[in-house]
């Protein structure tokens, strides 16, 4: 995959001139100009919590698209695809007469955004289509690939997404090439706006240095968390070398720590390597000075296009995308184990492209052995290796696992295509998901697989048993809510599906108390053993007790909603490496951080808030009514503040808002209420508790919760909100 050595371009440019034109009256603030955020660039923000709202969705209320995808054609929209990938049109024409290069690259840039410690990024909502992504250096010319994707994409419909359909050309690149793949899924759903939640980088230009991201760049494992790219602007690494130094056993070293980040190991990263560059070409042919500006920047002329040559052809043999020029293999259309017999079986040396970018070259070949020119097969063109290709001979680890594949060609293929299976799908979720004809039957460890749990039982004989347990309300609700809040909506990982609470790593999280949770998971595998329903479904029904206890002391008669059905996982059915990354750091519901952070309590909030897809009204809601039903971690009293603890009132709300009472710093992340008359210290609070009254968003959804009339709004908002959570993973019934 190559990315373009663009110029540094001040981020002003898009900005309107204004010389010589005519004033109006313009009161909108239609174009990006000073935000609240640029006001005050400490404070919290909510946007993250509402984006993707009706307003921006063009789309029916009542439309489902994934009820709709299965009306699909599957079979005719696969033909179309494959006609594609050799219908060269003259306006974009295709390599060697073949777009296979062009669309797996489409599909790679879509899904390779992803990265496992958030779960954010990746091919899962389409949103290659916007900025920033659109117009990073690492996807010139993947506008591209969209425009020819569009009679298709025209024809099918709201029957297909945009997300679906660049994944599955990618996939349909590879079979044409050759590949059998191991399948595929649909059920992605296009969004409509840039997403607000993903932290790209602190950078100001594109391609900026690495060092901004590291702590020691020659440490790859002190990039900052939760990034997995080296640069501003890339999808991997800098495929000149680190910092555009060509250094492959440096690189070797960013390239392991980069796939990791993605949830891949060593032996899929050769893979993905050596099977992503057996097919297509870097292009460099030309001076990256003469493109017009990325799809963001471009004027309206361009329609959305970006990166077009403004001087020459541009086109063809003329293309300018990474500025290294030259394919891999001799067949650069067709899947063969091409790209290692030209890797090894040639020594290679340094060069410059004709654009200036560093690649490799081989010292000494055939003409018989170069591949011929993308427009003149009478002409040859030398192979080229990038810095990340020589990794995979220089550094010993990929070395062994390259001549691994060389040995069994069919073992290479074979791992490649579960890797990209793995690459396209990693953020759609578990299997349940999965829609298609070609959905692969096998379960795979890095789907999270749950078997289905049993609703053979009594509902309310298991209520009643887990009311006599001697459980209180805060050890019933604290442990439904740690096994549910794993839940991140951003991959469809984590949740209380599966009971994973339970399994190692989860059962020795600081965050879980693990001394609490076994006391309450022992009472929980006796009732479950007594009464058939499974470990996960009693974790969440005692939950329900909890609060329809809390509820009926506070005056209201409620039903907690419940469905039953949820599965035990087990440990062979866990990837207990890759759920070390969904470990709550920090849990603002719950009043509890692990350490000390850079970042602020309400920010970590705010983000754990996002994963689990709460809005603000929501988020506030669950803080109120956590804190009165005495579910802090280690049962701390800050933000406790009512004497009716056990109760679900609006306690916490109505004494928040109080101005009779005053707030005083004492300590780190403490403070005291006070009363405003006597100085008598009433309750202390953390700061997540105080920014409930101190953001002026906040407070206003704490105003309503605090009034007189709306006691009984708050416990209805808090057991729906509580439901959602509950039900977040369950996507068998949704």
């Amino acid at each position: 995959m190559e990315t373009l050595n663009i110029p540094k371009r001040e981020r002003h440019q898009g900005e309107r001139n204004m010389s010589g034109k005519c004033p109006v009256m313009h009161g909108g603030n239609t174009s990006t100009g000073t935000s609240n955020k640029d006001w005050w660039p400490e404070g919290v923000n909510l946007d993250i919590l509402h984006q993707h709202d009706r307003k921006t969705d063009p789309m029916n209320p009542d439309f489902n698209y994934r009820e709709e995808v299965k009306k699909l054609d599957v079979q005719a929209l696969k033909d179309d695809l494959r006609k594609l990938m050799v219908d060269s049109q003259e306006w974009w024409p295709a390599d060697w007469g073949s777009y296979v290069g062009m669309f797996a690259r489409v599909a790679w840039h879509s899904a390779g955004s992803y990265r496992l410690a958030d779960g954010r990024g990746g091919g899962g909502t389409g949103n290659q289509r916007f900025a920033p992504l659109n117009s990073w250096p690492d996807n010139v010319n993947t506008d591209k690939g969209r425009r020819l994707l569009w009679p298709i994409k025209k024809k099918y419909g709201n029957k297909i997404s945009w997300a679906d359909l660049m994944v599955l050309s990618g996939t349909i690149a590879y079979e044409v090439a050759g590949l059998k793949t191991y399948g595929f899924a649909f059920g992605r759903e296009d969004i409509w706006h840039p997403e607000k939640d993903i932290y790209w980088g602190d950078e100001k230009e594109w391609l900026a240095p690495s060092d901004e991201r590291y702590a020691d760049v020659e440490n790859p494992d002190t990039m900052e968390n939760p990034l997995a790219a080296v640069q501003m602007g890339l999808i991997y690494v800098n495929p000149e070398g680190v910092n555009g130094q060509p250094d492959p056993q440096k690189t070797a070293e960013h390239v392991r720590e980069t796939f990791a980040r993605m949830a891949m190991n060593d032996e899929e990263t050769a893979a993905l390597t050596a099977g992503g560059h057996t097919i297509g070409k870097c292009h460099g042919n030309g001076d990256a000075d003469e493109l017009s500006a990325e799809p963001e920047a471009a004027d309206v002329e361009y329609q959305g296009i970006g990166w077009m040559n403004t001087k020459g052809r541009g086109i063809g043999r003329d293309t300018v995308v990474s500025g290294i020029e030259g394919a891999w293999t001799k067949n650069p259309t067709q899947w063969d184990m091409g790209w290692f017999d030209m890797l090894f079986n040639y020594e290679w040396e340094l060069k410059k492209s004709p654009a200036g970018a560093w690649q490799w070259e081989p010292v000494d070949i055939a003409e018989d052995d170069m591949p011929v020119d993308v427009e003149d097969p009478s002409i040859r063109r030398k192979p080229i290796m990038t810095d990340a290709d020589m990794a995979m001979k220089v550094d010993p680890v990929y070395n062994d696992i390259c001549r691994k594949f060389m040995n069994d060609p069919e073992y290479f293929s074979e791992t490649f295509a579960k890797a990209w299976f793995k690459l396209t799908h990693r953020d759609l979720g578990p299997k349940a998901r999965y829609i298609g004809p070609d959905v692969p039957a096998d379960d795979l460890i890095w789907q999270d697989p749950v078997p289905a749990g049993s609703i053979a039982y009594c509902e309310e004989v298991v209520k009643q048993k887990i009311a006599e347990s001697g459980l209180s309300i805060g050890e019933m609700v604290s442990t439904a809510w740690d096994s549910a809040r794993t839940y991140r909506g951003s991959d469809m990982r984590g949740g209380a599906n599966g009971a994973r609470i339970r399994l190692a790593p989860q059962n020795a999280w600081q965050g879980n108390e693990p001394e609490r949770l076994a006391k309450v998971l022992d009472v929980y595998e006796r009732i479950s053993a007594e009464t058939g329903a499974s470990i996960a479904d009693v974790i969440v029904l005692a939950g329900s007790v909890g609060i329809e206890q809390a509820a009926k002391a506070a005056g209201y008669d409620v039903r907690v909603p419940f469905v039953k059905g949820r599965g035990d996982a087990t440990d062979e059915m866990t990837d207990a490496d890759s759920f070390a990354a969904l470990e709550p750091l920090a849990d603002g519901f719950r009043n509890w951080q692990k350490q000390d952070y850079v970042v602020k309590p309400e920010e970590m909030l705010l983000d754990r808030a996002q994963l689990m897809g709460l809005t603000g009204p929501e988020m506030t809601v669950l803080i109120g009514g956590m804190r009165v039903l005495g579910t802090n971690h280690g049962g701390t009293q800050h933000g406790i503040f009512t004497d009716r603890e056990g109760q679900l009132t609006n306690d916490y709300f109505v004494n928040l808002t109080d101005m009779g009472n005053t707030w005083k710093p004492a300590g780190n992340n403490l403070y005291t209420i006070r009363d405003r008359q006597t100085d008598t210290v009433k309750w202390t609070a953390s700061r997540i508790d105080l920014v409930f009254g101190s953001n002026s968003l906040l407070r206003s959804y704490a105003e309503v919760y605090a009034q007189d009339d709306n006691g009984e709004k708050f416990v209805n908002d808090f057991v729906a909100a509580w439901t959602k959570v509950m039900n977040a993973d369950r996507f068998d019934i949704a």
